[in-house]
């Protein structure tokens, strides 16, 4: 494919069919965008708050350090809050495409930024959390990650982490803070998510860069392209000449670096790009 090809975009769906039943092997990257429809706040952008604060007040690890009764409160209520909210069409359409396409020797690969699982919970198998999962915790000892979906977490923030303005903070002594369990340990955990100010992980990142290298088709949902370094894995597959589809409800600064570009929320404009194509065997 040429390169006037690559910047002449399209938002026919038919023909991102044509090259959907062609691909081997296709990455799908998410971000909060993918989720919204869920009802995920992000907590970022105008209204974005939780308390006096946006996330990136409380997603640091100086902020824990000040605070970590605040910022246990903040992570609380958004895990009470997800165990609330369900997949929406879009992670149903990437999870059914998954085990679909997988059936005829096919691969479909999610590389999400979203920390909420839903994508998990939707049914999908191969998935590369980049920024790590609400419902994982590490030691700040002995940095065990532990999968955990307690409700709550620990006793002391039952019932804490209102959101509201005016809410006082529940000073909650750091003892009494989710503890490490591994045996003669006990540590202070925190969430194992990738904060403000902190690197990813650089083994799930040579994975994304691997999965990267090889697809032969690339979709970009829900995601703003603004959050690095994320925001370069799609322009980095466009610029190995391989079909990107953008499907958002506004263009980026990326946009234009992209085949196709379909407009609006992913829980409408996801599953037809996804569902059966006619030239599918019936499995």
């Amino acid at each position: 494919m040429t390169q006037t090809e690559m910047i002449r975009q399209s938002s026919d769906l038919a023909e991102f069919r044509e090259v959907f039943a062609k691909a081997k092997h296709i990455t799908i990257i998410t971000g909060a965008g993918a989720s919204a429809e869920s009802g995920v706040p992000t907590f970022r952008g105008a209204g974005g708050f939780w308390r006096k604060w946006q996330a990136q007040d409380l997603a640091t690890p100086e902020a824990f350090s000040r605070n970590p009764s605040r910022v246990w409160e903040f992570y609380h209520y958004r895990r009470e809050l997800m165990l609330s909210k369900q997949p929406n069409p879009a992670h149903a359409a990437i999870a059914d495409c998954e085990a679909r396409l997988s059936k005829q020797g096919r691969k479909v690969v999610v590389i999400t930024q979203n920390i909420d699982e839903l994508h998990k919970r939707a049914g999908s198998k191969d998935i590369h959390e980049i920024h790590g999962s609400l419902f994982k915790t590490r030691c700040t000892s002995c940095k065990n990650v532990t999968e955990n979906y307690k409700s709550p977490i620990c006793q002391a923030l039952a019932g804490k982490g209102a959101p509201d303005p005016d809410t006082e903070d529940a000073r909650i002594p750091v003892e009494n803070l989710p503890r490490c369990k591994e045996s003669g340990c006990s540590g202070l955990l925190r969430p194992h998510v990738v904060w403000f100010g902190e690197t990813l992980d650089s083994d799930i990142l040579m994975e994304v860069n691997n999965e990267l290298e090889i697809c032969d088709l690339c979709l970009l949902v829900g995601t703003s392209s603004i959050v690095y370094p994320a925001a370069l894995f799609a322009p980095q597959v466009a610029a190995r000449g391989v079909p990107v589809a953008e499907f958002n409800t506004q263009v980026t600064n990326a946009t234009t670096q992209f085949r196709f570009y379909f407009k609006g929320p992913c829980g409408t404009t996801l599953p037809p790009a996804l569902a059966r194509h006619e030239s599918e065997a019936n499995f």
